[in-house]
């Protein structure tokens, strides 16, 4: 590139240098969706810091992606989903790895919040091993999202939602009594 393109291309306000250029409806749709985008990896995470960490992730992908701004709310949505799932997926790992190395007691006073967590982790567990689709639909259908929003999100017909929204169901219940605790 010469002096008088890039001078040109600085001059219309696209960076030049190796970074992508941010979308300039960037503000705009993270003013209008970002709750939505917390709240679909809230529901997956079951932590709101967590999930405002996803979708940190979320819009500085889309910041520089070419999707359409018609399509972003799906997009996004989707997309929370997966690097929710992702994250679920690695912080096992990560659990498992620190439990290994010498686990925190819990006090016996806390027992009901302990029972309540690990129900929670039991499902996020459980979410996490279904197949990729059933797990994103059942979390955007959850999230809040019509049968038409997951639909658009994930191309689908509107009338098979239903049906891969109860197969979700029935897989993380199977899931679940899989994995059950033996008393």
């Amino acid at each position: 590139m010469n002096v008088v393109q890039e001078n040109v291309l600085v001059g219309r306000g696209v960076a030049v240098g190796s970074d992508p250029p941010v979308r300039a409806d960037l503000e705009q749709v993270f003013r209008a969706v970002y709750p939505r985008v917390v709240a679909v990896a809230a529901r997956v995470l079951g932590s709101r810091d967590e999930a405002e960490d996803v979708a940190q992730e979320v819009f500085l992908a889309f910041g520089r992606s070419a999707v359409p701004a018609g399509e972003a709310t799906g997009w996004l949505s989707v997309a929370a989903a997966h690097t929710a799932l992702n994250h679920l997926r690695s912080g096992r790992r990560r659990t498992a790895r620190e439990e290994n190395a010498g686990g925190e007691t819990v006090a016996p006073d806390i027992a009901d919040a302990v029972v309540t967590r690990d129900e929670r982790r039991r499902v996020r567990e459980a979410l996490a091993r279904l197949p990729r689709r059933q797990a994103v639909a059942l979390v955007l259908r959850h999230s809040g999202l019509s049968y038409a929003e997951v639909a658009a999100a994930l191309d689908l017909s509107p009338g098979s939602v239903g049906t891969i929204v109860r197969r979700a169901e029935s897989a993380l219940r199977k899931e679940l009594n899989r994995h059950a605790p033996s008393d």
